[in-house]
């Protein structure tokens, strides 16, 4: 049974990666800083909700995050935490600490493991498109006009050299707009409120 750490485990997309991994029968231990768990707690029943292992730590402090890996993340870690759009706009340089710094952390520990890692970037790197139903080509990110989208550009290059000098094996995926259950904050989480007005009968 694979052992996969996930950090930003409370978040929407930690806590659906959480569910899925369960479902395949993988051990998770969830670290994130925040104790609040109502994402999890909605989409996971108490017997599933007991299975994960919690850990509470800052994902920027690298002793913390290296044996959190070695303990509980040898299988491979996925990495969701970090800090959104409006966070980022408001307080930059915690931004960075936890982004890109916490990123860091992230392929610097698992190069110390021997583990792969997969990574949330975003389509923020890509910055403002005149053609939003035109697919783009990995090359063309760079245009970003926020914090966000840069710390995310940032970590996509870290991990690139992090597999040149160290051999870390990562995958980073850009996701577009995300909606669902657990999806109650950010620039994209407008989608969601408005399915679940209408699925409640009230005004958006």
């Amino acid at each position: 049974m694979p052992q996969i750490l996930v950090t930003g485990a409370n978040g929407c997309i930690g806590a659906w990666v959480v569910k899925h991994l369960l479902d395949r029968g993988d051990e998770v231990t969830a670290l994130d800083k925040s104790p609040e768990r109502h994402r999890l707690d909605a989409i996971l029943d108490a017997d599933a909700l007991a299975r994960v292992r919690f850990l509470t730590g800052d994902v920027a402090d690298l002793d913390a995050v290296r044996a959190a890996i070695e303990s509980h993340g040898p299988g491979g870690v996925i990495h969701l935490a970090g800090l959104q759009v409006p966070s980022c706009r408001a307080n930059p340089i915690l931004g960075a600490q936890v982004n890109v710094l916490g990123t860091l952390a992230i392929l610097e520990a698992a190069a110390d493991v021997g583990c792969r890692v997969v990574y949330a970037s975003s389509a923020a790197v890509f910055g403002p498109d005149d053609e939003p139903t035109r697919p783009h080509a990995e090359s063309e990110a760079g245009d970003t006009r926020t914090h966000y989208g840069v710390f995310k550009l940032a970590n996509e290059g870290n991990a690139r050299i992090q597999f040149q000098d160290r051999g870390v094996s990562s995958v980073g995926l850009r996701p577009l707009t995300v909606y669902g259950v657990g999806r109650d904050f950010g620039m994209t989480s407008g989608p969601t409120t408005v399915l679940k007005a209408a699925l409640l009968g009230r005004r958006y």
